[in-house]
């Protein structure tokens, strides 16, 4: 029997890196008996080999709980976030199945720069907001201090404030006691059609498809024969179950609980996040709202080393897209590299946990693009086109506009790091929009700067300029106009276009240098001179030469007459003048990858 609705309580737990939502999610398992002292540990919620290296949370991940309470058992569907700016999109998924969210804030760290995005993502989704205070048993702990800090960024009641340790297990049944009383009970009718919003699923190799759902509406039961309302395909349900925290079968799901389903669905296209699941014979008239799609910020090419193995790339990318709908890839060509695909990632640890997953979980050696972000071009014609890399860029003379993608970025620092971050943000083009003063020791710092500046190293640079205190979150306002160029480059006068970049005038000449000395290191040295140039159209901006092989042709001379050395000496010139006009510069492959290293 389905618990009544008016005991369901659907919550997340969300805050920055590291604050400890992993850690607080396994206290909370253990307290409520869903997991014995015996099995578990650390992070019990992190299923991926990568999230444990790494010590962070990259996918959200549900489970069902069950809490006594003042005599009544209550069902409490918890989901665990990821922190980094990166995931931002797997937290509003998150937010959309949730009624309540629990703020967590480190006790001696105080508020960062993601807590502030993500209380005003659950502020914006309309969810009831329990600010928590973790690790407060650190002796460190600045208690006080952080509840001021949370009262001046984000308007918190300090009287509603929790005050718990994950670690420890301190006030952790409280907790559980204000999230039952403070998170309103769900709003669905058990008795109206089926629905309910998909908002996550995975592939199996036995199962299919196995779709997470969140229930509004009605109820759903094996056998049943549902409808996605998206594609309009109808199947019948096989398995129905919650995740408790194991993947645990039950007979009925009803409205307000969160559980998963599986019906046979074999193609991955099928499912969708965000769509709709109804009853085939008695539909409901509305899908639900869904999701906003992600737009990928960052474009980056992954092409198998072995080119044998571009069907194998293929399978995998169309499974890693089912449970991270983030993410998005198209086949594309390259002169240097062979077969592979253009991907759009978030950001640039998306990317890089993508291609981590890839080569672990599919056993795949790839190769890597340098990352650069979509452009917009504005024609003569008056139309205006997408641009996601150097290779769709039409000729000068055709373009009236160039436009960049514009991000607010918001700095949480120490007071002390105000000037050199300031420098370092003009450096890259930034905009001072404000300073908002949390405490006197404690700065948020808000820029305006193209999303190129950011993508590549400010993150690692940020961390140096504040000695690891300072953090960052940022959001896409649109594209404006800016004087970018497509950079060229030339190898003995033939453009390589697998290396052409696109980049700010003002930075062309450096960007050029650095990438015609790492090409000249890797090129191996011929019977004539080459000539390596990074030009703008028609103009060359920068040249490396890589100088010619020599080849001592008079060393069978011994002495005697001076022209016979001068007839095997201009015999030799117009030879290798010869070669220069018809000789051939191959590029090898570990250039190509030389160069996209050293852009990074």
């Amino acid at each position: 029997m389905p618990t009544p609705t008016s005991n369901i309580r659907n919550f997340c737990i969300i805050a920055h890196i590291d604050h400890g939502k992993s850690t607080l999610a396994d206290q909370f398992l253990l307290k409520t008996g869903a997991v014995s002292e015996r099995d578990i540990k650390a992070q019990t919620l992190d299923s991926m080999d990568l999230e444990r290296e790494r010590g962070i949370t990259i996918r959200m991940h549900p489970v069902t709980i069950y809490h006594q309470y003042n005599g009544q058992r209550y069902e409490l569907n918890l989901i665990d976030t990821p922190g980094h700016v990166d995931f931002n999109y797997e937290v509003s998924r998150s937010l959309a199945a949730c009624e309540g969210a629990i703020l967590l804030v480190d006790a001696f760290q105080g508020v960062q720069a993601q807590t502030v995005a993500n209380a005003f993502l659950a502020m914006d989704a309309h969810l009831k907001l329990i600010p928590t205070l973790n690790k407060i048993d650190l002796p460190h702990a600045r208690p006080d201090f952080v509840i001021g800090e949370m009262e001046q960024a984000l308007m918190t009641d300090p009287a509603e404030v929790m005050k718990v340790s994950a670690k420890a297990g301190l006030g952790i049944e409280d907790l559980l006691g204000v999230v039952i009383d403070r998170v309103p009970a769900p709003t669905g009718d058990p008795a109206a059609p089926l629905k309910a919003l998909i908002y996550n699923s995975h592939f199996d190799t036995y199962k299919g498809v196995v779709v997470y759902v969140r229930m509004v509406d009605g109820s759903i039961k094996p056998g049943q024969r549902i409808k996605l309302m998206r594609l309009g395909r109808e199947y019948v349900i096989t398995d129905i179950g919650q995740f408790r925290p194991a993947m645990t079968k039950c007979d009925e799901l009803a409205a307000g609980q969160v559980g998963y389903f599986t019906a046979n669905i074999k193609n991955i296209g099928d499912v969708n996040i965000g769509d709709t699941v109804t009853d085939a014979f008695n539909p409901t008239a509305e899908p639900l709202a869904g999701y906003k799609e992600p737009k990928p910020m960052v474009y980056s090419g992954l092409y198998p080393v072995n080119n044998n193995e571009f069907e194998d790339l293929r399978e995998a990318l169309a499974k890693l897209k089912l449970n991270d709908s983030s993410f998005t890839y198209q086949p594309e060509v390259s002169d240097g590299l062979g077969f592979g695909f253009r991907c759009g990632f978030l950001g640039m640890l998306h990317r890089e946990i993508i291609q981590q997953r890839l080569e672990r979980d599919c056993d795949l050696n790839l190769v890597q693009t340098a990352p650069n972000v979509t452009f917009e071009i504005q024609k003569k014609d008056g139309t205006v086109i997408t641009v996601h890399g150097p290779q769709d860029v039409p000729d000068a003379g055709l373009i009236d506009e160039f436009r960049e993608p514009i991000v607010k970025i918001s700095f949480l620092i120490p007071a002390t790091n105000i000037g050199s971050l300031m420098g370092m943000c003009t450096d890259r083009r930034g905009t001072f929009v404000r300073t908002e003063y949390l405490s006197q020791q404690r700065v948020i710092l808000v820029y305006e700067m193209p999303l190129a500046e950011v993508i590549y190293d400010l993150y690692d640079k940020l961390k140096s300029v504040t000695h690891g205190y300072g953090t960052m979150d940022y959001e896409v306002l649109g594209y404006r106009a800016a004087d970018l160029v497509k950079m060229d480059i030339l190898v003995h006068g033939n453009k390589v276009d697998a290396l052409s970049i696109i980049v700010h005038r003002a930075a062309a000449e450096r960007r050029g240098r650095m990438v015609l000395k790492k090409l000249r290191e890797e090129i191996d040295r011929h019977l004539f001179e080459v000539a390596l140039q990074a030009a703008i159209g028609a103009r060359v901006i920068a040249r490396e030469t890589i100088a010619a092989m020599k080849k001592n042709v008079t060393a069978k001379c011994y002495g005697g007459d001076i022209t016979r050395k001068r007839k095997l000496w201009s015999k030799q010139a117009e030879g290798k003048k010869r070669m220069k006009q018809i000789g051939q510069v191959e590029v090898p492959q570990e250039a190509f990858m030389a160069v996209l290293e050293s852009d990074e």
